[in-house]
């Protein structure tokens, strides 16, 4: 049986017409979010409320902790759990998220590459401590391919990229393809959900806001209070890195809040990127449609949802 998958940038909508969705087809929702797996981070994250998932019952939210590192295969082992106990069950396993990486893990498996090597990697960061942006500018010249998809913000993918190249020999972006041209892959239906830029940085702009009414600046000195700084994997979240650098003084409020409005606008536009290279992902663009109605519709078309549950 195809696996369902519905994929698109932040702010897009795709909680409450998964939520609608799986109502409606006996589903249960796997998040594919590398975000929402931290407990503790509920407003930054968007993660569905406790009503939204008394709703449909939701995995892979809440399984870890903000200051420990949640691996993409400690996503893919849980996720594959989570799906098998759904179907064991008789319900359906619906993937719904924005973290590409753990999406293709799911689709594609993983490449093992070596283990990690800490003392390879702390004479990185000291490295990259002494004179910032060295590591990137490295990066691109051994794996001009992997630099051009990483931010030169992202050490601790760019440490990863250059640990695989000096432990293996070859450019992580080379196993990657090599990977691909040979992984078996699983059967998928892909439906992907996208809007107009103008419309998606309005929703943006409109849930951060939200979200600072909600109360994120609270969540974020609750998590600092409790040993969260911002070198930790889970406050690179989008806001959360921001926050952290206003409550240190650094910038004000205002110009925090502008820069997470800014960086999820980019996030956004990294995402429509990444899954449009994919080529089974069907397309919905929800700014041409009128209603929840229509759009379920059209989600189930992409899925082929009727031939999946026959």
């Amino acid at each position: 049986m195809n696996l369902l998958i519905i994929v698109g940038p932040t702010a897009v909508g795709k909680t409450e017409l998964s939520l609608s969705l799986a109502e409606e087809i006996n589903a249960e929702i796997i998040s594919a979010d590398s975000m929402q797996v931290y407990r503790g981070m509920d407003i930054g994250t968007a993660k569905p409320s406790r009503e939204e998932r008394a709703r449909v019952p939701h995995h892979l939210i809440d399984v870890a902790d903000p200051r420990e590192e949640f691996s993409v295969g400690d996503y893919l082992k849980l996720s594959e759990q989570a799906i098998a106990d759904i179907r064991n069950r008789g319900k359906v396993p619906l993937v719904v998220g924005g973290t590409g990486l753990y999406v293709r893990a799911l689709t594609n498996g993983l490449i093992e590459g070596p283990s990690a090597d800490w003392e390879l990697r702390a004479e990185m960061e000291e490295k990259e401590r002494n004179s910032p942006g060295l590591l990137y500018s490295i990066l691109d010249k051994v794996d001009p391919v992997s630099a051009a998809k990483i931010q030169p913000a992202d050490i601790r993918r760019i440490i990863r990229a250059l640990e695989v190249y000096q432990k293996e020999g070859t450019p992580i972006s080379k196993q990657h393809e090599e990977h691909k041209a040979s992984a078996a892959e699983r059967p998928v239906r892909i439906a992907g959900l996208k809007r107009d830029r103008a419309e998606l940085y309005k929703r943006i702009e409109e849930r951060v806001e939200l979200m600072m009414a909600l109360g994120f600046l609270d969540e974020v000195k609750a998590l600092r209070d409790m040993g969260c700084t911002r070198d930790m994997v889970s406050m690179y979240a989008l806001g959360y890195k921001q926050l952290l650098a206003h409550l240190d003084g650094e910038i004000t409020l205002d110009e925090a809040v502008g820069l997470i409005k800014r960086d999820s606008k980019r996030y956004a536009k990294r995402q429509f990127t990444w899954f449009n290279a994919e080529p089974r992902v069907n397309w919905v663009d929800l700014s041409i449609i009128q209603g929840e109605g229509q759009a379920l519709e059209e989600i189930k078309k992409a899925l082929d949802i009727f031939r999946v549950l026959s």
